[in-house]
């Protein structure tokens, strides 16, 4: 990989696309702010010097050979979000040419916040799945865990999930496992009772 350029790469089984190193959170325990001596494949690799063009991101998906990975997930150092309309376009030219892979977005959650607009309806036949951060169960808990930007971010959040329901097959809140018993329970009924999405508790990754 590209040192400072890095806009694929494989994890997991999945290939990974880089978009972006702009983010509305600071949180607590993301990896961004989490680099130990030594380093590693996210702090070393996948910042950005520049934002890659749309043309650059199919280039580099198209160089892979896609019936190799289960996902091809919209992920990176940044919220892909910012890139939204971009990615729908990259999406699109892969299903141009007969490349539609499974998708999925890792998101937390603000799209429409930072765009301006509801944004759920463009992922419909674009993404297969969706995994949104809800981190926690208050927004006074979520404001000192995540630092958002803007106001009202986590009702923001937990809207967009609901909305994207009706758009994406798959919708998946998630939590990391840092946070109490309590709050695991408390974000599992906000995720199955309020908002209608599959749960998941992940495993904090140190480095």
């Amino acid at each position: 990989m590209e040192k400072g350029f890095t806009i694929t790469y494989e994890y997991g089984g999945n290939l990974y696309v880089n978009t972006t190193n702009r983010c509305n959170f600071a949180c607590e325990f993301c990896l961004r702010h989490n680099k130990k001596s030594g380093g590693s494949i996210y702090n070393d690799n996948l910042w950005l010097v520049r934002e890659p063009t749309r043309e650059e991101i199919l280039a580099s998906i198209e160089s892979w050979d896609l019936s190799r990975y289960a996902q091809l997930v919209f992920c990176g150092f940044g919220e892909p979000s910012y890139r939204i309309d971009d990615i729908c376009w990259v999406i699109d030219q892969l299903k141009a040419k007969g490349k539609k892979p499974y998708t999925r977005m890792d998101t937390n959650g603000t799209g429409s916040l930072i765009n301006g607009r509801n944004i759920a309806p463009d992922f419909k036949d674009r993404f297969d799945m969706v995994s949104i951060s809800l981190n926690t169960d208050s927004s006074d808990k979520y404001d000192a865990l995540c630092h958002p930007v803007q106001e009202g971010a986590y009702q923001a959040m937990k809207d967009f999930a609901r909305e994207l329901t009706h758009y994406v097959p798959k919708v998946m809140m998630t939590v990391v496992d840092t946070i109490s018993q309590e709050e695991i329970e408390n974000c599992r009924k906000i995720c199955e009772d309020e908002i209608g999405a599959v749960y998941r508790v992940r495993e904090y990754i140190a480095d």
